[in-house]
């Protein structure tokens, strides 16, 4: 299996910042992509930002211009600075990695891992 550990979050006032990271550890054969979704009570859980082991990435409207994603391959982690933030950017995020683990590769499934979620609360 693969184990994401989130760190990072907290409170913030608006026009803020604060950037979260995320490791990868375990059973990994490979890890294609990884990436922030974020979830407020009540809704469905939305990407924020995304990125590719090719170092493609992919940005929410709300995102755009104000968060940036990074990664590194080869610790299997990444990163989201998020600035500018605002009271509408509170929820809970969560960090996901897309691929295989050992068994998922023998299997032949990709699989989505989930951290546990931080909490970012953003105050008026």
């Amino acid at each position: 299996q693969v184990q994401l550990v989130e760190s990072g979050g907290g409170l913030v006032q608006s026009g803020g910042s604060l950037r979260l990271s995320c490791a990868a550890s375990g059973s990994i054969f490979s890890i294609n992509t990884m990436g922030w979704h974020r979830q407020i009570p009540g809704k469905p859980r939305e990407l924020v930002a995304s990125i590719s082991s090719g170092g493609s990435t992919n940005y929410a409207d709300s995102a755009k211009g104000r968060f940036t994603i990074s990664g590194d391959n080869a610790k299997n982690t990444v990163s989201l600075q998020m600035n500018s933030l605002k009271p509408e950017d509170t929820a809970v995020y969560y960090c996901n990695a897309r691929g295989f683990s050992y068994s998922d590769y023998v299997e032949g499934y990709e699989t989505d891992y989930w951290g546990q979620g931080t909490q970012v609360t953003v105050s008026s």
